[in-house]
C-alpha cells in the first residue's frame, strides 16, 4: 500500500513547478534560443572562437533549461497516470513505482527551484575561483589542494568546463594558491556562497608524532568579465611582471619567460597567470581576471555604500563558513545553515551540491530579513 497521499503530492509538485515556470519564462527562453541559434548560424561564427564558444555555451544551457522544464511537466502527468492505474488494477508494484518517482521529481524540482533564488547581478556569470591556503603550515597547504580537486570534481560531475589557469605550488606538499575558471552560466551565483574560509581539523599526515591539526584555506568567488561590462583600466596603472613558469618543488616546466605576475597599482590587486602556452595568452587571462576582481571590488563598494546609507549594522559573514573535522570523528558542518554530512570522502569528492543550494536559502532569507 501507497505510504504518501498522491493527490497532495502531485499538487505540490505542480505549484513548485509553477513557481519555476514564472521564473524561467519558458517564453522568454524560446526567444533566446532562437537568437542564438541565428548567430550561431553565422558563417564567419568561428572568426572569433571566444565569441563562437560563447555563444555555443549559451545556447546549449539554454535548451538544457527549456527542456528540463518541458520535461518535468510531462513527467508529472505521467506518475499521475500512474497512480491511476495502480489504484484502478490494484497494483502495489506500480504504486511504489509512483511513490519512487515523485520522491525523485520532488528532489530534482527542490534543486531547480534553487536556481530562481538566483537573481543577483552577476548570478548568471561563469566564475573564477581561487584558493589559497592560510595558518597551517604544510597542512593548510594540502588542504587547499584538497579544496580545489573536491570543486574540480563538483563541475566534473555536472559536465561543467573547468580550466586551471594558475598554481603555486608549497614546497613540501599542496599549494599555496590556484586559480581555476568554471564555464557554466551560474557557476558564479552557485559557486559565490563558497567563499569564505574554510577549516579542517584532523591528524596530521605531515606530523611525525601523529598529532591532530587545525588548517585553514581560503576560497574567493569572482564573477568573469564579459565585454558588455565596460571596466577600463589604464595601462599606467597596471604593473607587469613575466617569469618562467613551474610545476611541483620548483620543477620547470618552460624555458621561456612565458609567465606573468599584473599588478593593479591604485588597488594592490595581484593576479598571476602561467599555465597558458605563451606571454600573450597569459597576459590575456590575467587582464581578464584582473578586470573581474575589479568589476567584484566596485560591486562591493557599491553595496557598502547602500549598507552605510541604509544603516546596515548587522554583521556580515564570519571568517569561518564552514569546517571540515576528521578526527576525532567525521563531519562537514556549515556554521552558517547548519547543514552537515557525515560522508567526508563524498563530500571531497564533489558531493556539494546539498551545501550549495543550502547556502543559496540561506543567502535569501538573510536577504529578505
Amino acid at each position: 500500500m501507497a505510504t504518501i497521499d498522491f493527490p497532495a503530492e502531485i499538487k505540490g509538485l505542480r505549484s513548485t513547478l509553477e513557481s519555476i515556470e514564472s521564473v524561467s519564462d519558458p517564453s522568454a527562453l524560446e526567444a533566446k534560443i532562437a537568437e542564438l541559434s541565428e548567430q550561431a548560424a553565422a558563417p564567419d561564427l568561428w572568426d572569433d572562437q571566444e565569441n563562437a564558444q560563447r555563444v555555443t555555451s549559451a545556447l546549449s544551457h539554454a535548451q538544457d533549461e527549456l527542456d528540463r522544464v518541458k520535461k518535468f511537466s510531462s513527467r508529472i502527468d505521467d506518475v499521475e497516470t500512474l497512480v491511476e492505474l495502480g489504484h484502478e488494477m490494484d497494483d502495489a508494484d506500480s504504486l511504489a513505482e509512483a511513490e519512487t518517482e515523485v520522491a525523485a521529481l520532488r528532489k530534482e524540482l527542490d534543486s531547480l527551484e534553487v536556481r530562481t533564488l538566483l537573481s543577483g547581478e552577476y548570478d548568471a556569470r561563469e566564475a573564477v575561483v581561487t584558493i589559497r591556503a592560510g595558518a597551517g603550515g604544510v597542512d593548510a597547504a594540502d588542504f587547499a589542494e584538497m579544496l580545489m580537486r573536491m570543486y574540480l570534481r563538483w563541475a566534473e560531475r555536472h559536465g561543467y568546463p573547468a580550466k586551471v589557469m594558475d598554481t603555486s605550488y608549497a614546497e613540501e606538499a599542496g599549494l599555496k594558491s590556484a586559480t581555476f575558471e568554471v564555464n557554466t552560466p551560474y557557476a558564479f551565483g552557485h559557486l559565490s556562497v563558497e567563499a569564505g574560509t574554510h577549516r579542517l581539523v584532523r591528524i596530521s599526515p605531515f606530523d611525525n608524532q601523529g598529532r591532530r591539526q587545525t588548517s585553514f584555506a581560503a576560497v574567493e568567488v569572482i564573477p568573469l568579465i564579459e565585454q558588455t561590462d565596460h571596466i577600463e583600466i589604464d595601462e599606467n596603472e597596471l604593473k607587469i611582471d613575466v617569469f618562467r613558469s613551474s610545476g611541483p618543488g620548483g620543477q620547470s616546466v618552460n624555458t621561456t619567460d612565458s609567465a606573468v605576475r599584473m599588478t593593479h597599482i591604485p588597488t594592490g590587486t595581484v593576479v598571476s597567470m602561467q599555465n597558458e602556452k605563451s606571454q600573450i595568452q597569459n597576459r590575456a587571462a590575467a587582464l581578464r581576471v584582473m578586470q573581474s576582481r575589479l568589476l567584484l571590488i566596485r560591486q562591493q563598494e557599491e553595496a557598502a555604500k547602500k549598507k552605510e546609507l541604509a544603516g546596515d549594522i548587522k554583521a556580515s559573514w564570519g571568517d569561518q563558513m564552514r569546517s571540515y573535522v576528521l578526527h576525532p570523528y567525521q563531519m562537514v558542518k556549515d556554521l552558517r545553515t547548519e547543514h552537515e554530512s557525515g560522508n567526508t570522502q563524498n563530500v571531497f569528492d564533489g558531493a556539494i551540491d546539498d551545501f550549495i543550494e543550502a547556502g543559496i536559502r540561506w543567502r535569501r532569507n538573510q536577504a529578505d530579513d
